[in-house]
Formats: C-alpha cells, structure tokens, sequence
C-alpha cells in the first residue's frame, strides 16, 4: 500500500459524528498534518445533544455548548473550518438526502484525504466508539467518497451550482477492527490533550486527561513497531486511486 506523504497533501477532510469524536481519535494526526501545511477541516453531522455530564445544564443548551467547544477545540489543532450539519444524535442514517450534503463538502473543499469513522463494529472498543451515529457516519462518508462524489451524474444539482467531481485519494478509517497505518503523535500528545479538554461539557475538569488518553492508545506503541515511550494513533487506510 502506497501512501501519499503529508507534503503532497494539501486538504484534508474529517467527516464524524458528534464534536470530540476527531480530538479524542485523531487529534495528535490533525496537528501533524496542519503543523506540516495541510489545511484540515471538520464536517461534524450532530451537535451531540445527547451528550454532557452535568444534568443541571438546560438540555437546549447542549448544541451551543457543544459547538463552541468544538470550534475551540478545532482552533488549539490548526483546523481551518469546521461545518455542523445539525442532525439530532441517534438520527443519522444513510439517506440520498444526507449523502448529497456530505457529496457537497467534499466538492467545496475538494480534499485529497478524509478521516472518518469505521462502519465496522469493533468488540474491542464496543463501549468507548461502537455508537450508531459513528458507524452510520462511517457508511455515509464511504458512500459520499464513492461512488458519488466523484461520479458527474450523481446528484447533478450539485454540478449545477459548480461543483464539479473529486475523487478522494486516501480514507482514513479511526476505529477499525483491523488497522494498517499507525501515525507517531508523541511531539503532538500534549496538544492532543488540551484539545480534548476543551471539551469541557463532555469531560469536566479532569486532571487525569493525558493518563487517560495514554492508556487509550498505549497497545498502539508496540502494534506501530514504535520504542516505548512513544505514542501513537491507529487507523485503517483505504487508498482510492
């Protein structure tokens, strides 16, 4: 499998479910990426209004909060926009309504990779990452990348409104049963870290964040061919070309 090297990439596009879901997966790979010149965005398909910890907050205030963190989060990373598409947690589904939006980002910021989750149940994480938004957004964003992203007949109100086809080079798979591709993250670990507690609303005011987040992704060290004392972020990557 031949991938391409971060200075040939110039876009990349995170497609996931609820703000945090990238910072918590793939946060370390995002600042790399941007450190090195790529310009990362964020498609993000819920508010996560289902999610908190505090059940004193107004629940109508959740998609707010949630936002703003993320955009806080997105900004400590380098990312250079983040889009929500609002939908209710729990409701995503594949739909060519759906599908057309996720078509409609990938032709305006025309990305050669995109990191989304992994349609795939994984009963080595099933309570951590096995939600059905995750793997449903993974289902969508496979489905957008191809065929129809860049099939000039698919949805051709997009090519109406001078969207033209792109085809997607690389898919970034987070969460995967079986991944192939470890990123070294340990020069981006503590950004990592700060991005994930700018999450405030999901994680409260933990001073164990970077424990936590080492024992998450400590069996990638060895699995990465990595020394120890060093960190890593696994995911599966699907080359479309």
């Amino acid at each position: 499998m031949s991938l391409l090297r971060d200075d040939e990439v110039d876009r990349a596009l995170v497609i996931v479910a609820h703000p945090d879901d990238a910072d918590f997966w793939a946060g370390g790979t995002v600042a790399l990426w941007t450190a090195s010149g790529v310009a990362v965005s964020y498609l993000v398909l819920t508010d996560g209004d289902a999610g908190g910890t505090d059940p004193r907050t107004d629940r109508e205030d959740i998609p707010n909060i949630r936002r703003a963190e993320q955009r806080r989060s997105a900004s400590l990373l380098g990312v250079e926009q983040v889009r929500f598409l609002g939908r209710r947690e729990g409701e995503v589904a594949q739909s060519p309504a759906l599908r057309r939006e996720l078509v409609r980002v990938i032709r305006q910021v025309r990305p050669k990779r995109v990191v989304t989750w992994s349609p795939e149940w994984n009963w080595a994480r099933f309570r951590t990452s096995c939600h059905v938004d995750h793997r449903a957004t993974g289902e969508l964003a496979l489905t957008a990348v191809y065929p129809d992203a860049g099939n000039l007949f698919a949805h051709p109100a997009l090519a109406r409104d001078g969207l033209e086809p792109w085809t997607v080079s690389e898919i970034w798979l987070i969460n995967s049963p079986l991944p192939n591709h470890y990123v070294d993250i340990t020069d981006f670990f503590e950004l990592k870290v700060r991005a994930v507690e700018a999450h405030v609303s999901q994680v409260g005011d933990r001073g164990s964040m970077a424990a936590s987040l080492r024992e998450r992704i400590a069996s990638n060290t060895a699995a990465a061919g990595l020394r120890q004392g060093r960190l890593a972020e696994a995911f599966h990557v699907v080359v479309n070309r």
